[in-house]
This record gives structure tokens, C-alpha cells and sequence, in this order.
């Protein structure tokens, strides 16, 4: 079960770095490769370490849902930045918690919006649930940090 999470997160991420480092100048076109890079491991107290590593591909570097990976989806990633304002104003810590320890069924990917980061967290702290409430934390908080005004 292990293997197979951690190959879905690469083969996303894959796409995510891939589509990032191939920008383009305007008015050329190129085709996507897709390159296999391995999961980078990252701090758990570092949310915008967090982000940055697995979010930003798809998500953009502010949340803005424009990451370089995001024209790749059936559906566009949400733009993150808006979650508070789409909330009455109020940043949905408990929802967001939900997503990323259980995924959603929005079908950007074909069956799931997202990679489901519970598991992955869950395998890269060897189980350790404190570790897995800390990173989730700490994303939450930098996600929180990236909202619109």
C-alpha cells in the first residue's frame, strides 16, 4: 500500500515539476514530458516548506489554483487564497484538515482532485500521528497565511 501511495504522489508531483520547469516563452510550444523525481521529504514544522514541495505545482506559489501542473486537470485546482472568503470569512481549518488526511471526490485527476497527503504523511513520520497532526497543522496555518484580504 505504501509503494503505491508514494507512486501516485511522485507521478503527480512528476507532472507538477515537470510542467514547472518547462515554461515556455510566449508564442512557442512545446510538448510535456513527464520525469519521474523521487517524494522529497520536508520539515513538519515548516508549512511553507510543506507548500512549496507538494502544493505549488498545482496550487501556484500563492494559492492562486494557477501552478504550472494546474492546465494539466479536467478541472482547475481551487484557488486556495479565497478559502476564508468563500467561508464568510472564516479560514475552514476543519474542512482542509479533512482533505488532506482523506482526499476529496472532485475529479481533476480522474477519480480524486488531489493526492490524498494523510497517507503520505502517515508513511513519511513511520506512523508517528503526532508528526502527521504537525504537518497538517503547520500546512493549515500557511494556508491560512496565503489569504486574501
Amino acid at each position: 500500500m505504501r509503494r503505491i501511495i508514494l507512486l501516485v504522489v511522485t507521478l503527480v508531483l512528476s507532472l507538477g515539476l515537470a510542467a514547472w520547469s518547462q515554461e515556455q516563452p510566449a508564442g512557442t510550444e512545446q510538448k510535456k514530458t513527464i520525469k519521474k523525481v523521487p517524494v522529497k521529504d520536508t520539515a513538519a514544522h515548516s508549512g511553507k516548506e510543506m507548500y512549496m514541495e507538494y502544493c505549488a505545482a498545482c496550487h501556484g506559489k500563492e494559492g492562486k489554483g494557477d501552478g504550472p501542473a494546474a492546465s494539466e486537470f479536467k478541472v482547475p485546482p481551487p484557488d486556495l487564497s479565497m478559502l476564508a472568503k468563500r467561508n464568510a470569512g472564516k479560514y475552514p481549518t476543519d474542512h482542509v484538515t479533512a482533505v488532506l488526511r482523506f482526499g476529496t471526490e472532485a475529479p481533476a485527476h480522474g477519480t480524486i482532485q488531489m493526492p490524498i497527503w494523510g497517507h503520505l504523511f502517515w508513511s513519511a513520520s513511520s506512523g508517528d500521528r503526532t508528526i502527521v497532526a504537525q504537518r497538517i497543522y503547520n500546512l493549515n496555518r500557511y494556508l491560512e497565511s496565503l489569504q486574501s484580504k
